[in-house]
């Protein structure tokens, strides 16, 4: 039987790894299980993409918690139902054609939706966004896309 010698330098850095990866594992094995979302949490998420088709705040505004916030990479930082609405809605509503939902997954009141958005100029843009709601609410969007240099977005050059 071969002898493998160890320092005491070697023990003490394998030791450090072994209760660094105990401390993780809790938080890996705390993980929710996927149970799927409710028919009525569903059909919300439906109908939000949907109501930016017919171009009218007011239905969008009913679907939105008073306390709502918007992050996305483009400068916006939880920003409030008001300022979405002029910043977000206001800017972007004249260049919405359609909403291709791809994906909607979730558990309880949280949300992933990909689809891919077709504009009036026949471009197309994909995004992921992450839905919270409360109380049949949306309370929360964060939305994901890629750089201009990736996949065209919705703040890539021409797709407006």
């Amino acid at each position: 039987m071969k002898r493998v010698a160890m320092s005491r330098r070697s023990l003490f850095e394998v030791g450090t790894c072994v209760v660094a990866g105990a401390a993780i594992i809790p938080e890996i094995a705390s993980a929710r299980t996927e149970t799927g979302l409710s028919p009525e949490s569903e059909a919300l998420i439906r109908r939000w993409y949907k109501s930016w088709e017919t171009k009218d705040w007011h239905p969008i505004d009913m679907m939105l918690a008073d306390d709502f916030t918007f992050t996305s990479a483009a400068g916006d930082d939880h920003i409030s139902k008001s300022t979405f609405k002029k910043q977000c809605w206001e800017t972007q509503i004249d260049h919405i054609k359609h909403f291709d939902l791809l994906h909607i997954c979730g558990s309880g009141d949280e949300a992933l939706v990909m689809y891919v958005c077709s504009t009036k100029n026949d471009q197309t843009f994909r995004n992921v966004e992450y839905i919270r709601l409360k109380n049949q609410k949306i309370e929360a969007i964060e939305c994901y896309f890629g750089a201009e240099s990736s996949f065209p977005s919705a703040v890539s050059a021409g797709h407006g």
